[in-house]
């Protein structure tokens, strides 16, 4: 049951961020052991003056499934995103966006985590791989880690 309790915190950790509740409100978020997916519809607001999903998107969700998979296993301290790579591979106009991040590797001091973002018809849309580090930032109710 510690476990679960973890990855609520980290939910609603992840559902506090200011970006979260004012750009991407109506994202969720499930995390589990090792891994996270996450859902968002996608609306006009982020689009590129070429009417698709910009690419800051794309990392985003990438980055923040990748994000939670890892610390999924960290329940001191937040982690920090150190390097992350993506490759676009389609556009996207509309429906509803879900990226799933599984944790790769763990050694002392690296965490690497695999992302992949699919569209509503379940096509890979977007892949991305990152690297990351614990921080000195405890996981409390400070940073919005709590039930």
């Amino acid at each position: 049951m510690a476990n679960e309790t973890h990855y609520t915190k980290l939910e609603n950790m992840y559902l506090s961020g200011a970006i979260n509740q004012s750009l991407y409100e109506q994202v969720a978020i499930t995390v589990s052991h090792k891994k996270a997916v996450i859902t968002m519809p996608v609306k006009p607001e982020y689009f590129h003056a070429g009417h698709s999903l910009h690419g800051s998107v794309y990392f985003k969700m990438l980055d923040d499934a990748a994000y939670f998979a890892v610390n999924s296993i960290v329940q001191d301290t937040f982690v920090y995103t150190v390097s992350f790579n993506i490759q676009i591979l389609r556009p996207v106009k509309s429906g509803l966006l879900r990226a799933e991040g599984e944790l790769k590797f763990l050694s002392k001091s690296l965490f690497i985590a695999d992302a992949i973002l699919y569209d509503e018809k379940n096509r890979e849309v977007a892949r991305g791989t990152g690297n990351f580090m614990k921080s000195p930032i405890a996981l409390d109710e400070t940073i919005g880690y709590l039930l």
